[in-house]
């Protein structure tokens, strides 16, 4: 997936930075129609690949919600074990 985003991304630094700065200007005027608030976090999504700062907290972002949906994943498959071992105790009753 990260590098589908890279291949979509400008290449140089500086079309990044206009594409980044004029999604989030995009976004800040999301009360019209067709542009959207969805524009910001996109906007500094592009800006994140050339501010280090940024950068690292997108990562730490990254990684927090990487845990938080393992974390869930393993809790549906535990909930849905439970569920087939109960059913299958009442079937055998």
């Amino acid at each position: 997936m990260r590098e589908r985003a890279q291949k979509m991304m400008p290449a140089s630094r500086l079309g990044r930075l206009i594409v980044g700065v004029l999604l989030v200007i995009g976004g800040i005027l999301g009360f019209l129609p067709i542009v959207g608030f969805w524009m910001i976090p996109l906007g500094l999504i592009i800006l994140s690949v050339d501010f280090p700062f940024i950068r690292r907290r997108r990562r730490r972002l990254e990684i927090r919600l990487g845990r938080w949906w393992r974390k869930r994943q393993e809790e549906k498959a535990a909930k849905r074990a439970r569920q087939e071992d109960s059913n299958s105790k009442q079937d055998q009753k």
